[in-house]
């Protein structure tokens, strides 16, 4: 039976969106696959892992018109889509447990499994809160903290990311207990507050698949899951349960030793020392004095690296270590003239801000060196 007829772009695109969740290899293997469901004249395309489902959908002409579903190999289907040659045209054929393409004289027939089989997500239950704001605005915040999750921890409450909806903000914190980033902009809108966990997974795909747009976001919080709706695309996520540290007690309020410094130059620098950093602690050394900010970085072969940043800092000199891979993650997410540090002492954690983006906290915790 023939299922669509369909140019190839018009089912690569899709296929795109909902195929970076899908694992190369599981222990139920339909979850190596894509659900292809027919209604009328579109073709919805289903993907998920048990703990995200991502569904998208595509117009469609020609075929049998009638409802059918599917379920096929992602990757495979995917590759041969990206071989076949840009505007070819497709027509996807189901019979006997398999599914032909073809496209010219190109033919390949993929095995498929019953999409009767395929999990679906469960209901949502009651819509505990929603709010919608636009997409580059969501996925903004998600860059500026998302690489502050913690991976593979035992608290698994660190592996993901809180997004939280207060005081007419949304909000979004992560941490894996050595440094901690926050981000917030204004709804709006009012809505109930609200705080949920969500996983890493979920954030890293939600930063790929939202677009640099002003078209909205529909953000949905049930009991038990979270659904995006943008587009054409829907990513539904299960939440994480468990009790997230206080960032707002983590976060210093009181620093009044400040410098400026320009992000890249500082991100320049630590480049540069970082070649010469312990592999293993990846420890860097500041000196911070009235007129400059020197920075050096030693390894077990006691070779060495200096750099030296002119700044202004009212403060006494301090002398403090930190790892070098958190200072360079924050510094690359960023996109500003200029970072702010702020310190207590050399035992305490420090502070970066943005001057032109004060709803931007990172903090990091020292390290002996």
């Amino acid at each position: 039976m023939k299922l669509v007829q369909l140019e190839r772009d018009a089912l690569l695109k899709p296929l795109q969106a909902v195929t970076g969740i899908v694992e190369k290899r599981h222990t139920l293997p339909i979850l190596s696959n894509v659900l292809l469901e027919r209604r009328e004249d579109r073709l919805q395309l289903v993907a998920t892992d048990l703990e995200i489902e991502v569904s998208t959908a595509t117009d469609i002409a020609g075929g049998s018109g009638e409802e059918h579903a599917l379920t096929v190999s992602a990757r495979k289907l995917q590759d041969i889509l990206r071989a076949l040659p840009e505007g070819a045209d497709l027509t996807l054929e189901a019979q006997n447990n398999r599914l032909q393409v073809r496209a010219g004289k190109s033919r390949f027939n993929l095995q498929t499994l019953p999409a009767a089989d395929f999990p679906r997500m469960g209901d949502a239950g009651e819509l505990l809160a929603g709010v919608t704001v636009p997409q580059k605005a969501l996925r903004e915040l998600l860059l500026l903290v998302q690489y502050s999750m913690a991976l593979q921890d035992i608290r698994y409450y660190l592996n993901g990311l809180l997004l939280v909806i207060d005081d007419g903000q949304l909000k979004v914190v992560a941490t894996d207990g050595h440094r901690l980033s926050y981000a917030a902009r204004p709804l709006g809108q009012s809505a109930e507050k609200r705080e949920v966990i969500l996983p890493r997974k979920a954030v890293l795909e939600l930063g790929k698949l939202l677009a640099e747009s002003d078209d909205p976001v529909e953000i949905g919080i049930h009991a038990s899951q979270v659904r995006f709706s943008f587009g054409a695309v829907v990513v539904v996520t299960k939440v994480i349960d468990g009790k997230f540290p206080d960032y707002g007690r983590v976060i210093p309020t009181t620093y009044q030793k400040r410098f400026a410094v320009d992000r890249v130059l500082l991100l320049q620098a630590l480049q540069r020392a970082a070649i010469l950093a312990n592999e293993k602690f990846r420890g860097v050394r500041w000196l911070v004095g009235a007129t400059n900010l020197r920075i050096s970085c030693t390894n077990n072969e006691q070779e060495e690296a200096q750099e030296e940043l002119e700044i202004s800092y009212p403060g006494d000199a301090v002398d403090i270590g930190f790892n070098i891979t958190y200072l360079l993650d924050v510094l690359t997410n960023v996109h500003c003239e200029q970072v702010e540090c702020a310190l207590g002492d050399a035992n305490s954690s420090m502070l970066i801000t943005l001057p032109d983006q004060r709803e931007f906290r990172y903090v990091v915790m020292p390290m002996r060196i």
